[in-house]
């Protein structure tokens, strides 16, 4: 993989990010690149729990960027990596970033955020909804306003309710974003792991009946 993404974009070394808001979908979207065919890199430090029972797709170092931290990106070349959309302007210049950024209602990231706070026995009502919003979508603006201008930063926004409800679309679409030699079908399974038992059923019986 990490030879494909060197002769599809030059010589600077290429680096698949994902990003979002909290709560955005970002680790099913690890999981589903997991499952195409990049690996992720994950230190594995944060486990799976009941808010994301399939784990967290987390690498602890990526949190000490704005402190310098960026040798490690060294390892994430023709990797995933899960950057939180706050330290995305840290990223070291020398590489290409092909940015997978998850949006989400954010009325559901706000209910998911509170219910992720109440299994914790923290407080949900820290910040009243309104201001929380209010900031969450002045940082996205900034954020990808910022994206747009690097040249070394291509962005795909993947909707998180789209993908849930109709998965291909959405997967043709970073398939071709990130060159075109993902595995769909895993991919696919990921988000609905009935979708191409179904589409299997569902042609046999269109075979049988024609034949």
């Amino acid at each position: 993989m990490k030879g494909i993404f060197k002769k599809l974009f030059g010589s600077k070394p290429v680096v698949t990010v994902v990003s979002g808001l909290p709560r955005s979908g970002t680790s099913m979207m690890m999981k589903m690149l997991e499952a195409g065919g990049i690996p992720p890199l994950t230190d594995k430090l944060r486990t799976a729990d009941n808010d994301n029972p399939k784990g967290y797709y987390e690498f602890e170092r990526v949190k000490q960027m704005d402190k310098g931290d960026t040798a490690w990106m060294a390892d994430a070349q023709g990797k995933t990596v899960k950057v939180i959309s706050q330290l995305l302007k840290f990223m070291p210049a020398e590489y290409q970033y092909k940015v997978i950024f998850m949006r989400r209602n954010m009325a559901e990231i706000l209910a998911s955020q509170k219910k992720m706070l109440i299994n914790r026995g923290e407080d949900p009502d820290v910040a009243p909804d309104e201001e929380i919003s209010a900031l969450f979508e002045k940082h996205l603006n900034s954020v990808m306003d910022w994206m747009a201008a690097q040249p070394n930063v291509s962005v795909i926004y993947i909707h998180y309710s789209d993908m849930l409800a109709n998965p291909l679309p959405q997967i043709a679409q970073l398939n071709e974003f990130l060159g075109g030699h993902l595995n769909i079908e895993a991919m696919a399974e990921v988000v609905d792991p009935d979708l191409y038992r179904n589409r299997k059923n569902r042609l046999t019986k269109e075979q049988a009946s024609s034949s």
